[in-house]
């Protein structure tokens, strides 16, 4: 949707209330007092699940962001009085606006969380406080944050090309199909983002809620990651999973973790593979307005993934038959190794981002027909994958 107001000059921007600037003491403060300020903003009678968290978070070192504390009357001026024409999202979490900061000077995206959604103080804090903690190219920039009274408000860098759910399975009818390329550019920046997660934040993090709608995209259809509100901190201390309440969107959930709520980074690793194979198909996970046979997606799947003869027949038909057929053989292989059933049989996800790389810089040409050799070849990816993975810990 677009914004007028949003769109103009910085300098033609009518605000309705004069913004409260922050005072350069406060941008100098601690981690540790910044995380303080956060928790002391919350009105709620958890007191002590709001102290755990904040304890948690307080063992793992540093903030690598600098983070705004913005007044709500900052947000009202940035987005006209959350005007309506400045509406670029919706969720179960409330509303996410574009809107102008005249103090930074940036274009951001505001996200005002609803009062009565589905997202309470606990996802606000834990967002605020990972994207404090992790800084990654793929990872979407948590610019600041508003926790005034009963207003929980959240403030991102802008991503003009929204998500990747708006770019292929959401598309207008006038609306151009991505590219396999760009395809593949989007899974390998997507699957870094999770890498580093995975194994380089230290202790490591489980994303969770690793779907489309939540891999924006910049004006180059660079992708990163937002949504943290269901991250958790990965297992400490020997253990191999984090036992949780199972949580996410129906479809992306690994099964382990559906029937146990134990969780583990191989339970993103299988959200990945969903989300991979929406991007090869174009098909949503579940979608119940086509056959029964083939409401969800990845049960459709896996007989195909047993026959390399029908592989053409899993590609989106808007690519036009523009691929290369080797890399989508070879991109279904690295979806069906995220999609297996036994967590420890898939891979990590520094596998699948050196098997990315190479796909993601395959030029796209007219396919040609699959042949003998070429489906050895896919056999031997799938079992490349798997002896890797054998040789890694668990």
């Amino acid at each position: 949707m677009n914004c007028f107001s949003c769109n103009v000059k910085a300098d033609t921007l009518s605000f309705r209330c004069s913004p409260t600037h922050i005072s350069k003491d406060q941008s100098k403060r601690t981690f540790k007092s910044f995380v303080r300020d956060v928790s002391l903003r919350f009105k709620s009678d958890r007191s002590r699940k709001r102290q755990i968290i904040t304890a948690e978070i307080l063992k793992y070192g540093t903030a690598k962001n600098n983070v705004e504390v913005f007044t709500y009357q900052e947000l009202v001026a940035a987005t006209d009085n959350f005007n309506p024409d400045c509406l670029i999202g919706e969720g179960g979490f409330g509303s996410v606006y574009k809107g102008y900061i005249k103090k930074i000077d940036q274009t951001v995206a505001v996200k005002q969380q609803n009062r009565n959604g589905l997202q309470g103080s606990r996802e606000f804090l834990a967002e605020v406080l990972m994207l404090s903690l992790v800084k990654h190219p793929n990872l979407v920039k948590l610019i600041g944050y508003c926790a005034d009274g009963d207003q929980r408000i959240l403030v991102y860098e802008f991503m003009p090309n929204g998500s990747l759910e708006d770019h292929l399975l959401d598309l207008e009818e006038d609306q151009e199909a991505l590219d396999w390329q760009t395809r593949m550019k989007i899974a390998e920046g997507a699957a870094r983002g999770l890498e580093y997660l995975h194994e380089t934040a230290n202790p490591p993090v489980i994303y969770r809620d690793f779907k489309a709608s939540n891999i924006l995209l910049d004006e180059d259809f660079n992708p990163k990651l937002s949504d943290f509100g269901l991250a958790r901190m990965g297992p400490t201390g020997g253990k191999d999973h984090v036992s949780t309440r199972v949580m996410g969107t129906y479809g992306y959930c690994a099964p382990e973790y559906a029937s146990t709520g134990q969780l583990t980074i191989k339970s993103d690793v299988y959200s990945f593979g969903v989300v991979f194979l929406e991007t090869i198909t174009g098909r949503r996970v579940i979608d119940n307005e086509r056959p029964s046979e083939e409401q969800n997606l990845v049960d459709w799947a896996q007989p195909l993934f047993k026959d390399k003869a029908k592989f053409i027949l899993m590609a989106d038909p808007l690519l036009e038959d523009k691929f290369p057929v080797k890399s989508l053989f070879q991109a279904l292989a690295v979806a069906a190794m995220c999609l297996q059933e036994e967590a420890d049989t898939r891979p990590h996800m520094s596998d699948v981002v050196t098997a990315l790389h190479h796909l993601a810089g395959l030029k796209s040409i007219a396919k040609d027909m699959p042949n003998e050799c070429e489906s050895r070849k896919s056999a031997g990816y799938i079992g490349s994958f798997r002896r890797v993975n054998s040789r890694r810990e668990p």
